[in-house]
């Protein structure tokens, strides 16, 4: 390792961490990834669930505690931590100990009743188990540099180092990357974060980097804790993370071997990004999405989003202070006969200091592309950021975009942005479900260009006559084939 404590590009701190019991020669090992926290004592981190099939039977009243101690799980354990080696070995295998099993209270408390996990053991969720491994000791050995992720922006680039299905095969997937964004935050010091990184079955515990300054290393700050959250029955297509500054402080005065954790490193700083301030949350009785601000009082939205006759509120929550709740009147929607799933709102007051985004006037497949909008804890957090790229572009003139970004309920009418420069591309619409099995594809969604509503935005805007917006029920013969799965129930889609 270098004099600086740097890692070495094959020195990513990710492992596997296995568990069995030689008295069960027939059962498969438990395994998960970890990360590896320090080399100097060696310290891993992994989620507890690894190790509750091998409590001892007395340990009933666990889920509800603090911590539980090395005894409280079986005697004669097996615990191994598979780590990277240079070639040729590629594989190294060290006995581990385990420390101490500790509840992670700050990421308890920001688990929301309505977010549940694909996990089989919810109940462990906030649980980690913290382990000394002897094998990694390193002369000269430092942490692994790491931050608080209260420091990341929404949007921000993370890496999930991860190994997909644990110890089953580590010579092939051992520390696979994905790379994914900062989708929404919260809980104290925001404990509990999202990111659309894609994290297989076997990556809980695997440890996710922040981008650090040009010529830094990363920075660690969270472990995935959940591969794969649901809310309402859908998957969301979003990996749960706890913030690695939340599980230090719930370890601190337990643990005597983070007397020698350095203080964090510095990130870049968290600017809020102007174009997160184009996305809105809008309510219309029972119902609810979101919304797109074009202008400091107008704001483009989806029909479906709106209840017939109910009142229209906008709320712009951007800051962790107070909300900016505007009352809204309806400008005018589509016919239930049109394909283009559009409302248009004009806000009671305008949205102090708000700078509209530029309209795109192109559209190029496989460009980096962005989805804001109010899924997935965003009516509690915020609006949620997703990345991804323009998978498709419908039409001549473009009558649909397609994106790979995440897109879950509430998103609908949220923006469609470029990651380049912010430009607003379209509106969502939709997300894509399989009616046969009932299943979601939160990763396969539709949305309306922002070309189609340029000129009837403009003329609205110089006229005040909401017939500006009428050739949206006119739509072509190709827009409407192009829009037909989702207009003419019941489809396979």
């Amino acid at each position: 390792m270098p004099e600086d404590g740097t890692a070495v590009p094959w020195e990513l701190p990710g492992c596997v961490v296995s568990v069995s019991d030689p008295s069960e020669p027939d059962v498969e090992p438990s395994s998960c990834s970890g990360a590896i926290l320090c080399r100097s004592p060696g310290l891993v981190l992994c989620p507890a669930a690894v190790l509750v099939p091998f409590l001892q039977p007395d340990v009933t009243a666990w889920p509800h505690g603090d911590a539980l101690p090395p005894s409280a799980l079986r005697p004669g354990l097996h615990i191994s931590v598979l780590q990277a080696a240079p070639p040729p070995d590629a594989v190294q295998q060290h006995v581990a100990c385990p420390l101490a099993l500790l509840r992670c209270d700050a990421f308890a408390r920001a688990l929301p009743g309505t977010l549940s996990t694909a996990e089989e053991s919810t109940e462990a969720l906030p649980w980690f188990c913290w382990l000394r491994v002897p094998g990694l000791d390193t002369p000269g050995g430092t942490w692994t540099p790491w931050a608080p992720a209260a420091t990341l922006r929404k949007g921000a680039a993370l890496l999930a180092c991860g190994t997909p299905f644990g110890a089953l095969c580590p010579e092939l997937f051992l520390n696979a990357l994905s790379t994914g964004v900062l989708s929404n935050a919260t809980g104290p010091q925001r404990a509990l974060l999202l990111t659309d990184a894609r994290c297989l079955p076997g990556t809980q515990g695997g440890p996710v980097l922040a981008l650090a300054p040009t010529s830094s290393p990363p920075r660690l700050v969270a472990v995935v804790a959940a591969t794969a959250g649901c809310q309402g029955g859908q998957g969301l297509g979003l990996a749960l993370l706890c913030s690695l500054h939340a599980l230090l402080q719930s370890a601190r005065s337990v643990l005597p071997e983070l007397s020698s954790l350095p203080p964090p490193l510095p990130l870049p700083e968290a600017h809020g990004s102007p174009t997160l301030r184009c996305a809105a949350l809008v309510e219309s009785g029972s119902s609810w999405g979101s919304g797109t601000l074009v202008a400091p009082r107008l704001l483009l939205t989806c029909r479906h989003v709106l209840q017939l006759g109910a009142p229209l509120r906008v709320t712009l929550r951007h800051s962790t202070t107070r909300d900016t709740i505007l009352q809204a009147r309806l400008v005018f929607a589509t016919a239930e006969t049109s394909p283009f799933d559009v409302a248009v709102l004009e806000l009671q007051d305008s949205v102090p200091s708000f700078q509209p985004p530029d309209l795109a006037t192109t559209f190029q497949p496989g460009e980096a592309v962005l989805v804001l909008g109010f899924g997935a804890l965003g009516r509690a957090c915020g609006p949620s950021v997703t990345g991804g790229v323009l998978s498709a572009v419908v039409g001549t003139p473009p009558v649909m975009l397609q994106s790979t970004c995440a897109v879950h309920a509430g998103s609908s009418g949220g923006p469609l942005l470029s990651a380049h420069d912010g430009c607003l591309l379209g509106i969502v619409a939709s997300n894509a479900r399989d009616n046969t099995a009932g299943t979601t594809y939160p990763h396969l969604n539709f949305c309306i260009p922002i070309s189609l509503l340029r000129t009837p935005l403009a003329r609205y805007r110089c006229s005040g006559n909401p017939a500006a917006f009428a050739p949206l029920n006119a739509a072509s013969e190709g827009a409407r084939a192009a829009w037909r799965l989702q207009q003419r129930p019941p489809s396979k889609l």
